[in-house]
């Protein structure tokens, strides 16, 4: 039976992890996620989670702990805000590099640098371009709701097994403190790991397996990058994922991903009322992006507004994605600011309307 809880976001990621069958968590004190590791460790002080549960001693540890447990097969996971996050970069790139599943939690604030405990998005282009060294790409999906906070964490092991490749799920600071009616899963068996390429020790008939992102051969690691580029086209295939509200008849476009898009969404709704023809798209792959959405809708459209909590960086993706067929514009708050839905409606009918 699914059971129906008042959570707060934090919380409630921390919860659907454990159900999710989750064997470990590495993590590090930071605002405004502490309440993942904080509640992971009062459910293990209960005994129920049967998980590994460690506060290391920095955001470096933490990753490459995770780097330590995935190697084993394991269902390992972190979580951090965004300076964290930054610190977390190398060992990212070497899971990835190693082709290990994980999962990776950021609950943005506002910076540069050590910036502010207030939400933003600043992180997309650290999430989806890579922030740590070489060619390599994560899975990201952006929760726009409690709900989807507890969802994506069981999708987010999903997919990590899948495609053997870490993902990241990119929340901010206003999903992970908000307070909303969750419908929770049912607890997942947690497995033991039976895979070829996991370090599990000695068996019968088993090679023994190196579990490593190293290759000192140029062809080698050529090759190596071939196949993390293939499986990339093959995750672009197959999991991108989207919404879009009214947007059949539009004639405008307002785009936003997670927090921003709630508030927008109000925004589009305030101009129907004024009789202007504006829908919305919401991203929830962040990578991979739904770059065909916005190219096939493009052509009936006068112009496009994208609401970001940061100075511009989607922004970026959705004009790659239209090809120059229709204006794109930004509307941004950052550093910890907030839009409101009138200023969105206000930025959009000076900008694209009025533009």
């Amino acid at each position: 039976m699914k059971e129906l809880r008042l959570m707060k976001g934090n919380e409630a990621l921390a919860e659907a992890a454990i159900r999710a069958g989750a064997d470990a968590y590495f993590g590090y004190p930071i605002t405004p996620q502490s309440e993942v590791i904080e509640y992971l460790m009062a459910a293990r002080t209960e005994d129920r989670t049967g998980m590994i549960v460690l506060q290391a001693e920095s955001e470096i540890a933490a990753i490459n702990m995770v780097y330590g447990a995935a190697g084993c097969g394991k269902r390992a996971f972190t979580s951090s805000s965004s300076p964290g996050i930054s610190l977390k970069q190398e060992g990212i790139s070497y899971i990835a590099g190693a082709e290990l599943p994980c999962v990776i939690v950021n609950v943005v604030r506002g910076g540069p640098g050590l910036g502010t405990i207030q939400p933003s998005q600043s992180d997309y282009f650290q999430s989806v371009k890579g922030g740590g060294h070489g060619d390599y790409k994560l899975i990201v999906l952006a929760p726009a709701t409690v709900q989807e906070s507890v969802d994506y964490m069981k999708l987010a092991f999903e997919l990590a097994f899948k495609y053997r490749n870490p993902v990241m799920i990119q929340s901010d600071g206003i999903i992970g403190q908000m307070m909303e009616k969750v419908e929770l899963f049912e607890q997942m068996p947690r497995l033991e790991p039976d895979y070829e390429w996991a370090t599990t020790g000695k068996k019968p008939g088993k090679p023994s397996t190196i579990v490593t992102s190293l290759q000192l051969e140029s062809e080698e690691q050529e090759k190596v990058n071939h196949r993390l580029q293939a499986k990339y086209r093959e995750v672009e295939k197959n999991e991108v994922r989207y919404e879009q509200f009214h947007c059949e008849d539009a004639e405008y476009l307002f785009t936003a991903f997670g927090s921003s898009a709630r508030i927008t969404r109000k925004a589009m709704e305030m101009a129907r009322e004024k009789g202007i023809k504006v829908g919305l798209l919401r991203p929830q792959t962040l990578y991979p992006f739904p770059s065909k959405a916005f190219y096939d809708l493009a052509d009936q459209l006068k112009g496009i507004l994208c609401v970001e909590m940061n100075a511009g960086q989607m922004i970026e993706d959705v004009r790659l994605s239209v090809n120059g067929k229709t204006r794109v514009e930004h509307f941004g708050r950052f550093g910890g600011v907030i839009p409101n839905p009138d200023e969105i409606l206000k930025a959009f009918e000076q900008k694209i309307i009025g533009g």
